[in-house]
């Protein structure tokens, strides 16, 4: 019982009853799954729903329903920037490419430059002893 409410009413842990209604009526196929566990679907039938016969695209985030969880290959196959999926064509990763990060921005991962007020009060960390703020009264 508890998960039927929680499928009913929070859309940030999973797909909602919404969602699996929606994937249904367009009779969605599962086209694939990434690292994160996010699924990626496409509208089924003979022709898509949109004017020049292009289909709908989806993903289910698996966890925190977060645009920026999305990695790019993915992000291009959603946006209709290439037509074949990752998983029947894969895109080139470049020696110097980083594996995908979701923003951290609000977590305890986000970056903090030194100096920051957020790591003040870390062991030689945050802004400088001997720095002085300037106050209208020094005047």
């Amino acid at each position: 019982m508890i998960n039927l409410l929680k499928r009913i009413f929070s859309w940030w842990h999973q797909s909602t009853i919404g969602t699996g209604f929606t994937l249904w009526k367009a009779k969605a196929r599962l086209i694939g799954e990434d690292a994160q566990g996010n699924r990626y679907y496409e509208e089924g039938g003979d022709e898509g729903t949109f004017p020049e016969g292009g289909r709908r695209r989806w993903v289910v985030y698996h966890g925190v329903a977060e645009g920026s969880r999305v990695p790019p290959e993915w992000h291009g196959w959603l946006h209709h920037t290439w037509e074949e999926p990752p998983t029947v064509d894969p895109v080139p990763v470049k020696k110097f490419e980083k594996p995908h990060l979701p923003n951290m921005t609000g977590t305890p991962l986000a970056y903090r430059p030194k100096g920051s007020i957020a790591v003040a009060g870390q062991p030689g960390e945050g802004a400088k002893k001997d720095y002085e703020a300037w106050s209208p009264d020094a005047l």
